[in-house]
């Protein structure tokens, strides 16, 4: 199952969690979050893969970003069209396309992106983006029946396990963890992500 940490700042924190190997590491480019990254940190993940999280950006502030973070896929979280899908992917750059379920409609959202992207999310429909610390009703995924496969996101937090453990579908590929694993905004609870890791890796 992939692990991916989001909404890190901090280079300390992020050393910290790079010793816990997760599949994923993801730094958000929406100046109206709380977990902006306005810089390179000093330190930077070794151990997992570099996620650039986007909100309706142009694709030359994009691919801009991609280069000075040296980052491995973007995840494009606001409302960008497939054909900015196809033309990041024509750089050579993996896509994480997002989606807002709040309806059985998942196929009808997923549809125009098929072959564009590496992987979906599902999160929470919220107005900031993200980050709302709330769980979507994941039973609206069963109305997803297509190949790419897709990370679970949304209010996940360590007493989550349970619901994670039991939840199945033929294209889940794993969980986006955030907001419900820090002490404040960007800032992460090292030792909870490490035990959540523990016990999610034995399920």
């Amino acid at each position: 199952m992939i692990i991916k940490v989001c909404g890190m700042k901090y280079a300390d924190n992020i050393r910290a969690l790079d010793q816990l190997k997760p599949d994923m590491t993801g730094f958000i480019f929406h100046h109206a979050s709380p977990r902006y990254v306005e810089k390179v940190p000093e330190y930077m993940p070794s151990s997992s893969l570099r996620i650039g999280v986007f909100v309706n950006s142009d694709t030359d502030y994009i691919l801009y970003k991609v280069s000075e973070f040296g980052l491995n896929l973007v995840q494009l979280h606001g409302n960008e069209s497939p054909e900015q899908c196809r033309a990041i992917r024509s750089k050579g750059i993996d896509i994480i396309k997002t989606f807002s379920l709040k309806a059985a409609d998942a196929d009808t959202l997923t549809a125009p992106y098929d072959g564009l992207c590496r992987y979906y999310l599902f999160d929470t429909p919220c107005p900031a983006y993200g980050g709302s610390g709330k769980t979507f009703d994941w039973t609206l995924t069963q109305s997803y029946h297509g190949k790419t496969p897709f990370l679970l996101s949304g209010g996940i937090r360590p007493e989550s396990l349970e619901q994670i453990s039991s939840f199945r579908h033929s294209s889940f590929a794993g969980i986006d963890i955030n907001s419900g694993f820090e002490t404040a905004p960007g800032l992460k609870n090292i030792e909870a992500i490490a035990e959540f890791i523990k016990r999610l890796r034995t399920l």
